[in-house]
Order: C-alpha cells, then structure tokens, then sequence
C-alpha cells in the first residue's frame, strides 16, 4: 500500500473503506469527516488535484462529493455520500487554496453546499441565471433556453487614499478569449486582482452525459483547442483504464510524438507573444513562422493542423511511413537551428531583460500552495510533470527531461519553456528513431455499469486529469474534466501584486492560460 493510501487506513481504520480495485484506489468516508481526510493527506504533503460531484439520485441514492489527491506518483480519491435532503459537505478550503473555486462551481452548477466555504458567490454561473438552476444534475433539461433574472455580481472592494479601481474585458482588445479582470491599484502599483471567467462556458460536462462513450472523445478534444491532443489522449486513457482495452504500443508512441508537437508549438508561439508584450514584435514574428512551420507539417502528414481527432479510445486514426518521418526529422532540425539563433537573441536583449527579470514572482510557497502545475509550477521550483511521476509508454522508457528553476518570475517561465522546446526536440528524435511496429488501434471492450477510469496526462500547459464514471445501463454517467488552468488561474491573481498595471499583460501572457479549458 502507497504512502497516501497508508495514512487514510492508519487514521480512519474502518471509517475509510477503499476500492483497491479501482484506478487510482478510491476510499469512500463519512461525509463529516471528509475535511479531515483532506487535513491527514495535506500534512503528508500531498496537492489537491481536483474536487467534484456526481448527482447519483436517478439510482436512489443522493449525491457524490470527490477530491483528488496527488504526492509524488500516487494519486488517490476520497468519496463521501450525501442524503439527497441534506446535499452538503465540510469545506476543504481551509486546507488546500484551490478548493475555493472547485467548491464554488459545485455549488454552482450542482447545487451541492460546501459548508463553512468563506465565498458563496458563484462560480462559472452568472448572476442572470435562475436561482435553483443546477445545469449538473440529472433533473436539469439542457435542450430549452433558461429564464434570465435580475442578478448583480459582487466584486471585492478596497479602500483608502488614492486606491482606484481598474476593470479589463471582458471583451479584450487582442483576438482573445474573454475574461474580466478588476485591479485594485494605488498609482500604478496593483494591490489586489480578481478574476471573472465563465463567459465561455458551454456546459462541456453536461454534453458528456448525452454522448456515446466513442464519440465523445471529439468532445474532449475540443474543451481547450490548443490542447487538442493532450485532452483527447487523457479521455481515451480513462475510458482505456475502465475497459481493460490493451492499446497496440505504436500507437501509444504515436499519441506522445503527438503530444510533444503540441508542446513545441504552443511554447514557440508564447515565447513570441510574451516578448511582443515587452514591445519586442521581432521575436514574436520569427517565432510565429517556426510555429507555423510545426502545423503546416501537421496538416500535410495528419490531415488537421492541431492534429485534432487523431486520438481515440484504443489507439489513434492516422500512422506515419518512412516518409513522414524523414519530413519530421528534417523540420526538427530546422527548428532547433533557428530557435537556437533567437535565444541567443532573446539572452542578449537587455532591454527585454529589464522587463521580464522579477517581474510577476510566484514564490515557491505560493505556487506549493496553490497546487500549481505545468510550466508554471515548473518555474517557481515545483517540480512536477505527468511525464515523470505518472509516465504511459513510451516516457516510462526513453525519460523525460523535466526542468525547473526557482525565481518564478516571467524570465523563468520563458527559460521553462525554452528548456521544455529543447526536450521536446530530442524526445521527438526518440520517438521517430525507436517506435516499434504494429498496429495502431484496439477495439475497447462494453463499458459495465457502475463503474469508474481516471487519467493524468502532461499537456503542454501541465497536468490534464478526467475522471469519468459509467450509469446503470453502462452509459456516460459523469465526466470531470480538470485542465491545469483551474488551478493555475489563481497563480495569476496572486503572481500579479505589487507589480505595476502596465505589466499586467505581461505577467498575463507568461500564464498563458485557457478560458475555455477552465469554463466547463
């Protein structure tokens, strides 16, 4: 038994029951004292992953609370029931930060009440809609419109001399997803951030529980479309997980040389907008043309320049040939030549060096706090990568390259991302020289009734997690989807203080962050 699973067994003996059959092993615990579970596995180091619910009354019971844990590469879930007249649960924000925003989209869109939550604002839902509108239980009807009522948001205020109020968005002047921001600022220094998402909310959850196990997966791979293939690769993995399906081993090679093009590409394209913030549009264009070097490939070998439906449960849809890959070893040197050349460029811009050196710092024990993960954990000395802790073939064999430094400022966010271009690079040579024959998909097996799959997998951005648990004919009961942007969100709120207003995008596009991904 792993360290997490002891310390449950340990503290609660036979209040917490565990389904070591499960992936990863779930421990079901009363629901008085599920905040205490959470207290046991925070003290043992663990991260808050995720924190949701299921609506189970359509089958008699009442309503499910989950959270995930994580330390080093265990993960675990603990589950409580709650009666269907008293939908409520002790509130872990006291324990881990990130349960403030998980615990008010499950008050939002389930109706179920984190009680001794400090925040009873909601979360995704907007003030305009019904009161008692829960779109997450199984009594909602998602195919009418809903009534609009008069509702106002309460922003946080501060006060005192010289303290003004700034509002950005949520219609942004770039071609951008929409977001508000309101700072609180005295001069230019910004004292306080909060965020306001959900304008892009499309009820991505809801839709799940209407779709067929197969083709839902085209709606996973549309949650963030810059994530394409990481978020369609961890759907197939855990409905892979509950089927028992063996994915043929090219194809799991395949999925990682696909999921190592997404990184690449993304990162260049943020490298380049983060410089074109500091008003260094230079960087921005070359890095752009390598950018679209990387997806004209992808068009000409997979059909799709995101590479979008090219993963599905049991393997992937498209095969490269002798060809293709001479075509991908070939660009990957053009891309490391000419990278090479604008970080040489980037490193002596002292200019440009002013502006992101100290600049938006997330300390270590704000970003260990806050759970963060992806590039920008990575860049505040929290080191943490799907790729490493919880690797699938082939990562678990040719190793992962996995940097992190400590200043988490915006300099150390671009540095990740080049380090990471640069791993990439040399993982995608693997990958082409080592990928063994075979087929490249498997017929997954009838998903059973009542039962669950998890999977973590390392998109660019970082850690992509789905939970996903079946009804009682064996449908889509629920799906969780938990893109690194809920956590990493709130990174930005905090990274951004002290910092003056015009770096503000600055900071902003050092997160790169996705709305869509997080307005589920």
């Amino acid at each position: 038994m792993k360290k997490l699973a002891k310390v449950l067994k340990s503290e609660f003996a036979e209040d917490a029951k565990a389904d070591v059959h499960g992936n990863p092993v779930t421990f079901a615990v009363p629901v008085d004292r599920f905040a205490e579970a959470a207290r046991a596995l925070k003290e043992s180091s663990a991260f808050l992953c995720a924190e949701w619910a299921t609506d189970d009354t359509n089958s008699g019971r009442g309503f499910g609370i989950y959270a995930c844990f994580r330390e080093g590469s265990e993960y675990l879930i603990v589950r409580a029931e709650l009666p269907r007249d008293r939908a409520e649960f002790p509130s872990l924000v006291k324990h881990f930060v990130p349960a403030y925003r998980f615990e008010r989209q499950i008050r939002s869109l389930m109706g179920v009440i984190p009680r001794g939550h400090p925040d009873n604002r909601p979360w995704i839902k907007f003030e305009d809609w019904p009161e008692d509108a829960w779109p997450l239980r199984k009594s909602f009807d998602a195919s009418g419109a809903m009534t609009c009522s008069e509702g106002q948001y309460s922003w946080l205020e501060a006060e005192g001399e010289g303290v003004y109020e700034i509002a950005v968005g949520p219609v942004h002047a770039g071609i951008i997803e929409p977001g508000h921001f309101r700072f609180q600022a005295v001069g230019e220094t910004i004292i306080n951030l909060e965020e306001r998402l959900g304008y892009v909310h499309k009820g991505i959850e809801k839709r799940f529980e209407s779709m067929t196990w197969e083709t839902a997966v085209k709606l996973a791979g549309r949650v963030s479309g810059d994530t394409t293939v990481a978020h369609s690769t961890a759907y197939s993995m855990a409905l892979e997980s509950m089927t028992h399906c063996k994915v043929p081993e090219r194809s799991q090679w395949l999925r990682a040389l696909f999921i190592e093009r997404e990184r690449v590409a993304n990162h260049l394209g943020d490298i380049g907008a983060i410089c074109n913030d500091a008003a260094f549009a230079f960087m921005l264009y070359q890095c752009s043309k390598l950018k679209e070097a990387m997806l004209a490939t992808n068009h000409r070998l997979f059909g799709h320049r995101f590479m979008m439906d090219r993963v599905i449960p049991g393997g992937v849809t498209v095969d490269i040939d002798a060809k293709a890959k001479q075509e991908m070893l070939s660009e990957m040197e053009f891309i490391t030549r000419n990278f090479d050349r604008l970080v040489r460029i980037y490193e002596e811009s002292s200019s440009l060096e002013d502006r992101v050196r100290s600049t938006g710092i997330l300390t270590y024990k704000m970003a260990r706090d806050l759970c963060t993960v992806g590039v920008v954990a990575r860049a505040s000395g929290l080191n943490v990568d799907c790729r490493v802790h919880n690797p699938f073939p082939p990562y678990d064999s040719i190793g992962v390259e996995s940097p992190d430094l400590t200043a988490g400022d915006v300099h150390a966010r671009v540095w990740v991302r080049v380090f990471e271009i640069r791993a990439s690079i040399r993982l995608m040579y693997s990958i082409l020289n080592h990928i063994p024959s075979g087929s490249i998909v498997a017929r997954c097996n009838a998903v059973l009734p009542d039962v669950t799959g998890f999977a973590a997998v390392e998109g660019w951005r970082g850690e992509i997690i789905y939970w996903i648990k079946s009804g009682q004919q064996g449908e889509i009961h629920r799906c969780m989807v938990r893109d690194p942007s809920s956590v990493n969100w709130l990174a930005l709120e905090q990274a951004i203080k002290g910092n003056i207003v015009p770096d503000f995008p600055l900071c902003n596009k050092s997160f790169n962050q996705s709305y869509s991904g997080h307005d589920l």
